[in-house]
This record gives C-alpha cells, structure tokens and sequence, in this order.
C-alpha cells in the first residue's frame, strides 16, 4: 500500500528546527522522513541522522513501560510497575525530600532533548509552584549569549537566506555539515549565483573546512585575538567604515586606539596562525561589504568565550556590513518572537528568592560540594527529563558519584535506557515528537512553527507534558496550566504573545518573523538594545562580569597546556550524533565507527603512538582509554575528539567528559566543554581507565 503524507518539526537540540515532511504506511509507521520542500529555508534539506528517523522512532529497545528499580543503581536492574504506581512513588519521594529537607532539596533537571517549549519547559511550572531548586542554564549558551547580547543586545541577526546576495560567507566556528546542514545549501548557492567564497575558522579541519575555499585554524580559546587584529588591519588600512560606526555605534574611537596594539603579529603569536594568513583575511573582509558572519556556539565554549563572541561580533560593525543586502552576521534568532511562556512555564509564580544551581555544576551539587549548592540543602531528590546527565554533564566521574548516592531519590522520563535512566529508582517511558503537540522557535531561521501528534504513543509511553500533570495532581500544585492540553497551552500562549492561532500557523506551515523593512532587519533603525547602537564597550552583566574586557580582547583565561598536560582537547560534535542522542540508532553508530582521539602523525610519532592504537587520555579531572587516529588537519598541540558517545563505548567506560571541567566561565557561569588541557601517553596494557 502506498505511504500517507504528513508533516512536523524536527524538536532536537539543533539551530536549524527543521520544519519536515513525513510518509507513514497504512499501519501507521514511519516509512520516510525529509526536510519540507515548501519551507524556504529548508528547501527539502535534512540532516543524515534525521533522515534515518524510523530507526529512532521504532527502535526495538524503546522505553515501553514504568520501571522500578530492584537491583543497584547503573546496574540496570528493573522491574515493570503500572502508571498510577510509578507516579505514586514518585510523587512520594519528591515528597518525603520536600518534608525533611525543604524544597530546595528537590531539583528539577532538564535541558534541550526536545525543542519544544510546551513538552521542553513545563517542568519549570511545577518547579516554580512547588518552590524546587531553580536552574543556571548555562550548559550550552552561557558563554554565548551574553557575548552576543554584549554587542547588539538581542538574538536576533541576519536572515540566513540572505546569503544569496552575499559575496563572502564566514562560518566562525560553526561546523555547518555536522551541525547545520541548511547552512551549506545557502553557502552553495551564495558562491554558485554571487562566487561567493567560503572561509571556515575553526581550530581543526573538519568536514566544513573541507569544503571551504579558505580554512583559518586558530588555536582554540584565541578567538578573540584573531577577531582583534583584523579590525586593526581594517583601521590601519582604511577598510573600517568610519561612517557607519559614527552613526550606529558607541564609541569607534576608542576601540580604534585599542586595537594599535592588537597586531597581526601580536595575535599570530596566540592563535599560531601566520602573520600573513591574518592580513589577507582581514583584506577580503574589509573590502567585501557583502559579507554574511554566521556565528557558531563552538568557539565559545571556552573560559573566554564571552569575550570571544563579543570581540568577533563587531567585526560587521566595523565593516560596516550590516548597511548592505547579503552583509552582518547570525548568531541567532530565536529572540524574532518574545512569546509569553507565563503559562507554560509557571512564571507568574516563581519566587526569585530560590536558590540556583549552575547546570554544569550537576556532579559537584550531587557530591554536596558547597559552592555548587549555592547555600542551599543538599540535593536529595531528582525529576530528569530532556537530557542525559551522566553523558552530557562535565566531571562524569563526579556526575557518576552522585547519582550512585542510595540517599538521592531520582525519577527519570526518557525514551531509552540511558546511563542516567540506568541510575534511577523509577524510570518513565516518554513520547517522541510525533507523538505529541508542541510549539517551536529556531535559532538558524526565522520561523515560528506548531506540530500536531501524527500517531499515537507507543505501549504506555507518556508524553511530559502528560506526566508534569500528573505529578502536579499528585502533589497538590495548582496552577492553570496543569489543567490544559498541550494545544490548549499553544493557543493560550499564542493569545498572550499576541500571534495568530495555533490552528492558523500549522495551516500556513509556520509564522515567518523576518522583519518585512530592510532597515530593521540589519539593525539601520537601531539595535535591540537601550542605545540603539552597536557597542564596543560592552555592557556585562552577571556574578563574574568584573573579569570581563570593557572593550573587544583577547581574554587569557582559558587552560592553558603545559609540561604535564601538553595537548588542547576540543570536544567537538559528531557528524550522526546529537549530543547523546541517535547514539542508540544503528546508522548512527556505523557511520560514527568507533570513539577515537585525533592527533598529529609527527606529534604521535614523538610519542610512539600508531593509528588505531590504543592511548590514555588524562586531564586534570581524569583519564579515559580511547583509540586513536592520525590526522594532518590540526594546529600543533591540538587534538580532537568528536562525541558524544556513551560512556559504555569507550574501553574502560569512561566517556569524554571524564575529561571536562565545570569550572563556571565569566561573565555568566557557562560550561567550558572545548578548553581543556590534556596529557596523552600510549596504552599500558591491561590497564583500561
């Protein structure tokens, strides 16, 4: 029988939130699934991980039913238990927590796992009613946003499809064919209808410097350093747009005699670039006014990444390229649409008194460090849904420690036996995106978009929305979004945004917010933000904000290798994963291969290591085993691990975020997952770590 047509949105944790289209049998499966040939900014294009949907989605080790636990914690050990059982315990552990140690022993943990605000965000409702442990999201975007706000002051930047007016396009280290495939359709067309070039900067030849016409590889952590020297060359050479700045920025002077000592020479001795290399690269720059800047989230995860998003953020400014069809930058722009989540979220209810936990800080609060608790009780009792700790967080080894604790009380919504599911004491199986309704925002594009459920859930799989208000009623809270549907909460949230109905933007195939004058989309009638200009001196805002430049640096804050730990590490993402997610599916898995550390022939020469060998890699917080592969496409003492697999797939089961420090970065506590100093020695048989 042939396949029925259908249509969704893709919800991971992915700029792009692809808007896709569907065919499902008569039974009601899966049978294909592709980017929307109707959206003008998909045009048909999906990733390769999205495209093998139906491995995920009818995978035969799919969470069915609640699970209780009745062996040690991680030892995987369960036993199926009804619904109203399995809410009824848990309800009544995050109960007993509440009662003996205050509220704020409670911590409702979560993250991007779904994009989907209502299915994503309705935890915070019952946390905020219930007076539970708030959360620092700062896990992925806490280097990033303030550095990008520091500037213009809102997430909002050039309409990506305009890079076929562009007659350069920069991807700053954004690894678009690994993590945002859209973007290469663009860049083709850019460099097909204009000969636009394409200049990659990224601190390893990866797939999208493969394709570039020019790769610059700066050290990671120097980002900054490089943005700086080439608004020096632009100053020095007559390249910056003086008008520009005097009528849409701060204060040009200043930054200009900044920058006198910001050479190329100065920054080729931070970022191990040539001299050379900098200056042909701020040239083409400077002289080519249709210049699109698509900035990535990559090079900010490091100690100075604020600083370094700020510093490369004004390059356009300088430039003067925000004045010109196919010129600025992009970052992101899911601030197009401030929706009211009020309903969603519990907002009108939350108590700003509650204590906050940094996110990055999961196995330093598990294992009662003080700092991490920020003043509060220990954390006695956790609710996880839309993420996998005991792979994502960094310091795995004290993530592992504290969900290990018999006196933690965890419950665990998830689709599959993760390492974090594996350590709790009830377990929940959870619905996949076409299987529920949600609204959705994007970052890489600028569609507002809603999906309705296109089958139904599978065995007893719930979706969190469904199980929030469940464990509200159970629990006493009360508020008037526990009392709707998803669809209702879609409507309602529309109505207090002021949008068109839910019933509407499904129809239409989503709301588009690209600003309809020129003007406003590149920020001629002024920035978002209390001045209306760009500023070069930045307005930082948070608990370390006093450690940050008033103007564009470079920071020296990152860590640095040294005699002991002689290697950088960047943690970068694989192409077929989606931070731990599709880890399970088996196209995943075959294209990925195996976990392996990439390293320079000479440098593992010097270190008598052989490609596919077995190595220790060691950081200040731990050591793993992994195999390793030589590459040429590094910078000298720099090697690359692309993740995240499962900790179980590493010799030794231990994952890369062994590795990783939760040391919280200024100005906003953000996770540092790329800057890591690291020793690698070849493998001591019979030791695996």
């Amino acid at each position: 029988m042939g396949a029925l047509p259908s249509r969704s949105v893709c919800p991971h944790d992915c700029a792009s939130v692809c808007p896709v289209e569907l065919e499902l049998t008569e039974g009601g499966k899966l049978a294909r699934l592709r980017g929307s040939r109707v959206n003008s900014y998909t045009e048909g294009v999906i990733c390769a991980k999205v495209a093998r949907y139906d491995q995920r989605l009818h995978h035969p080790e799919r969470l069915m039913e609640p699970l209780l636990r009745v062996g040690p914690k991680g030892s995987g050990q369960f036993r199926p238990i009804s619904w109203d059982e399995a809410l009824d315990r848990a309800a009544e552990g995050l109960r007993a927590a509440a009662a003996q140690w205050g509220a704020e022993a409670v911590w409702p943990y979560y993250y991007a796992g779904t994009m989907g605000l209502v299915q994503r965000d309705g935890i915070n409702r019952l946390r905020h009613v219930l007076g539970y442990s708030q959360t620092e999201e700062t896990i992925c975007i806490g280097f990033s946003d303030p550095g990008w706000k520091a500037g213009i002051g809102g997430k909002r930047g050039v309409d990506a499809r305009e890079m076929v007016q562009s007659d350069l396009v920069i991807f700053w280290g954004c690894n678009a064919v690994h993590t945002q495939v859209q973007l290469m359709n663009w860049a083709t067309k850019a460099r097909r209808m204009r000969g636009a070039p394409l200049v990659v900067v990224d601190p390893y030849r990866n797939a999208t410097a493969e394709k570039a016409d020019i790769h610059l590889m700066p050290r990671p952590g120097t980002d900054g350093a490089l943005a700086c020297a080439v608004m020096h060359v632009m100053f020095a050479e007559g390249l910056a747009d003086r008008a520009y700045m005097a009528a849409h920025t701060d204060d040009p002077r200043a930054l200009e005699a900044h920058l006198e000592s910001r050479t190329p020479a100065w920054a080729a001795a931070i970022t191990g670039l040539e001299a050379a290399e900098i200056i042909d690269f701020a040239r083409l720059y400077g002289r080519t006014k249709r210049s699109y800047l698509r900035l990535g989230y990559g090079f900010t995860r490091q100690r100075n990444g604020s600083a370094a998003m700020h510093a490369v953020s004004c390059l356009p400014a300088v430039s003067g390229a925000w004045a010109h069809p196919g010129g600025g930058a992009l970052y992101s722009g899911s601030g197009l649409f401030p929706l009211d989540t009020t309903l969603i979220e519990g907002k009108d209810v939350a108590d700003p008194t509650v204590r906050k936990i940094n996110q990055i800080s999961f196995g330093r609060a598990l294992t009662g460090d003080a700092e991490a608790l920020a003043g509060g009780p220990p954390v006695k009792a956790l609710l996880i849904q839309n993420t996998n700790p005991m792979v994502v967080c960094p310091e795995t080894d004290r993530v592992r420690a504290g969900m290990a604790r018999e006196d933690l009380f965890t419950v665990v919504h998830e689709q599959f036996m993760t390492e974090t599911a594996a350590m709790a004491d009830i377990v929940l199986p959870a619905t996949m995106f076409l299987e529920h309704d949600d609204i959705y925002k994007a970052g890489g594009h600028t569609y507002l978009q809603v999906a309705k459920a296109v089958m139904p859930a599978p065995g007893q799989c719930r979706s969190n929305h469904a199980v929030i208000c469940a464990l509200a009623e159970r629990l006493g809270a009360r508020h008037p979004g526990f009392s709707l549907s998803a669809w209702a909460l879609i409507e309602a949230t529309l109505a207090a945004s002021k949008l068109p109905p839910a019933g509407e933007i499904l129809e239409s195939g989503g709301l588009d917010g690209v600003p309809a004058d020129f003007n406003d989309a590149h920020f001629l009638n002024g920035f978002p933000n209390a001045s209306g200009r760009f500023r070069f001196r930045a307005e930082w805002e948070g608990p370390m904000a006093s450690q940050m430049p008033a103007l564009p640096d470079h920071l020296a804050l990152i860590e640095e290798a040294d005699a002991r730990y002689p290697f950088r590490l960047v943690a970068a993402p694989a192409r077929n994963f989606l931070n731990s997610t599709f880890s399970e599916t088996p196209g995943s898995i075959g294209a990925e291969g195996r976990p392996q550390v990439l390293i320079r022939p000479d440098e593992a020469a010097a270190l008598g290591i052989l490609d596919g060998a077995l190595v220790h890699l060691t950081s200040r917080r731990g050591e793993i085993t992994i195999h390793a592969r030589l590459f040429e496409g590094l910078p000298k003492g720099v090697v690359v691990v692309e993740s995240l697999w499962p900790n179980a797939a590493f010799p030794g089961g231990k994952g890369i975020n062994t590795l990783t420090g939760a040391d919280p970065g200024p100005p906003l506590g953000g996770g540092a997952f790329h800057d890591n100093a690291v020793a690698i020695r070849p493998y001591d048989h019979g030791k695996l770590c």
